[in-house]
């Protein structure tokens, strides 16, 4: 097999316990190898997939763009801050979008930089490789094979019809034509069960944020979701639970607490160290803070949004909305009162965001936050969705029902809500119907106000079809479902593969 020369700019990976700081690799590597020199170690083998997860950071809210393409795009939030501040930004949220738009061409650049690093692991260590260990080996190309996949449906939900790599390759290799999305998701499919057959279910504190067996299986599952694959997306999702290692938190706002990171909840995240060096911090947290308190002050959530939460026959909102934002309707934005000259929205997202008393604001752009990626509740509403979707309402209606049970007894864990210890009558009930389009409207929405401005909602609002779209996206300018249902492939691609 001939190897081609790779440049390796190996970043290190922080993995953080609630007691401790250790990390995936204690050095970089810096320099030009080959790819068969450079893998003979188990230690150069986990330091190239230390690498290969760097693109999911969030250390620069504005190169890791994919909060502008996932939620300011859709009706969920806004880009916020001043007019003209990140214009390029504000033109995604306007869909006055050209190929050289900044976040359409970061979006790209950066998820294809980690399919580049997943494939310079999966090219160097092919099973000939006996300079490695079989164990390390394993692993290795288990989270490269994941991460690749993570990578491409990211990018395929996007672009839509894109180029596929699958190992290193020559200059004329990458010259690659966009292949059909199906092609895409094939390909994905098969990653996410290599990856979930070589992974293991669980691994230790010190490695937090590694891809898992359960990882694999939740992303498959997601796949097969947006494929409309309904009967195995609902297999699949109830393998996931069938591993016994995920539960639902007792509280949903746990899940935004850097506190409780090693979560029952979390399957996936994206982790993220203060005070560390090379620089793992949470930028977000800067990002979508408000400027008084030495943020940047974007990602305003919508009143449609809001709106979608529900409330109890007395008025009572679901807690949700004031865990997942402050504003008019939920003023407490953790240890400050939320002002009203923050948003133009009338609200703020807390998601991403820590206190004050955590990231003070000489440190606001080094947050401690993880962004979880896939959480447990987003595979129960996949499964409920499947369900219903391949005639099985009354099966969707399990766990759509353990999704709202969790968030109304938010009541009887958080002290800080009023009249706490008590369920408010009429919050949040059970859903008893087994209409199938009723319980797809509804499945819907709870998807909707539990997963807010967690970066997923254009993909959903898309693969819902062009009815609801239109209507959904009805009060954002110059939407149209049949022409902006995927953002163009950059210009930067364009200019350099010319089989596009």
């Amino acid at each position: 097999m001939k190897f081609y020369k790779i440049l390796f700019t190996v970043l290190i990976m922080a993995a953080v316990t609630q007691t401790s700081c250790k990390k995936f690799l204690d050095q970089p590597v810096l320099g030009n190898y080959e790819a068969a020199n450079f893998f003979n170690s188990d230690a150069n083998a986990q330091t190239a997939i230390n690498a290969a997860y760097v693109p999911l950071l969030f250390t620069d809210g504005g190169s890791n763009a994919i909060w502008v393409l996932g939620d300011v795009a859709s009706d969920d939030a806004i880009k916020g801050g001043n007019p003209g501040d990140q214009a390029d930004f504000e033109n995604i949220d306007q869909f006055n979008i050209i190929p050289s738009n900044s976040a359409v061409e970061a979006v790209w650049k950066r998820y294809y930089d980690g399919i580049f690093k997943c494939n310079v692991v999966i090219t160097g260590l092919p099973d000939d490789n006996t300079a490695v260990s079989d164990a390390v080996k394993k692993s290795c190309v288990g989270q490269a094979k994941f991460l690749r996949a993570y990578y491409y449906f990211i990018l395929t939900n996007c672009y839509g019809n894109i180029p596929l790599h699958l190992k290193v390759e020559t200059p004329e290799e990458v010259q690659s034509p966009a292949l059909p999305q199906e092609q895409v998701y094939a390909q994905i499919e098969t990653d996410l069960t290599d990856a979930a057959a070589l992974l293991p279910a669980t691994v230790s504190s010190a490695d937090g944020g590694r891809a898992t067996k359960g990882a694999a299986l939740a992303l498959l599952a997601k796949t097969y979701l947006f494929e409309n694959k309904w009967d195995q997306a609902a297999s699949t999702a109830q393998q996931v639970e069938a591993l016994g290692i995920y539960n639902l938190t007792p509280l949903f706002s746990d899940n935004f607490n850097a506190n409780k990171k090693d979560n029952s909840e979390a399957i996936f995240s994206v982790w993220h160290k203060s005070g560390s060096n090379p620089f793992l911090g949470n930028n977000l947290n800067q990002w979508f803070a408000p400027r008084s308190l030495n943020g940047y002050g974007f990602f305003y959530p919508t009143q449609s949004l809001v709106d979608n939460f529900e409330k109890s026959p007395d008025g009572v909102l679901d807690p949700r909305l004031g865990y997942s934002m402050a504003g008019t309707d939920a003023p407490d934005y953790y240890d400050t009162t939320y002002q009203n000259e923050w948003s133009t929205t009338g609200y703020i997202s807390k998601k991403q965001i820590q206190p004050l008393s955590e990231i003070p604001t000489n440190i606001k752009g080094d947050g401690n936050l993880n962004y979880e990626a896939i959480r447990f509740s987003d595979i129960l509403l996949a499964e409920a969705e499947a369900l219903n979707e391949s005639g099985k309402p009354a099966q969707a209606l399990i766990p759509l029902n353990r999704v709202r049970k969790r968030a109304r007894e938010s009541y009887l864990h958080d002290a800080s809500l009023p009249g706490f210890g008590t369920v408010p009558a009429g919050l949040l009930p059970d859903i008893t119907t087994t209409d199938q389009t009723q319980l797809r409207d509804i499945i819907r929405k709870e998807r909707r106000s539990e997963l807010a401005l967690e970066f997923h909602r254009f993909f959903d609002v898309i693969r819902y079809g062009n009815a609801y779209a239109n209507a959904a996206m009805k009060d954002v300018p110059n939407f149209s479902y049949d022409t902006d249902k995927f953002f163009p492939i950059p210009q930067s691609e364009r200019d350099t593969n010319h089989k596009l």
